[in-house]
């Protein structure tokens, strides 16, 4: 299972997160769940740093994807908050292959 865990202060703006795990609905290579997953992180990520210059760091461990957010910004708190819903349609839509969980700091 793909676990995503989005941590949130306590004025409700994203401080990062995390992506670990595997899907487990197909074959690596064709397991479209993991590739919808994929693609969203990394834009997510790219968008972040690259086109709206949020002040984050990105660490790959195994299969962890881990994105820190090191000053908020309303930028930071749109693309990651998308990055939210889309995950929470993904686990409706596929329960026992991805879950999500929100961590309040």
């Amino acid at each position: 299972m793909i676990t995503a865990l989005f941590k949130v202060s306590g004025d409700d703006s994203f401080k990062g997160f995390s992506v670990s795990g595997h899907s487990g609905y197909s074959e690596a290579g064709s397991d479209i769940v993991c590739a919808a997953v994929s693609s969203a992180v990394m834009l997510t990520v790219n968008s972040c740093i690259d086109g709206f210059n949020v002040d984050g760091s990105t660490e790959v461990i195994d299969d962890t994807v881990r994105f820190t957010v090191n000053k908020p910004s309303e930028n930071a708190d749109r693309l990651i908050g998308a990055l939210k819903e889309h995950m929470e349609a993904l686990s409706e839509e596929y329960p026992e292959n991805v879950a999500v969980a929100v961590e309040r700091q």
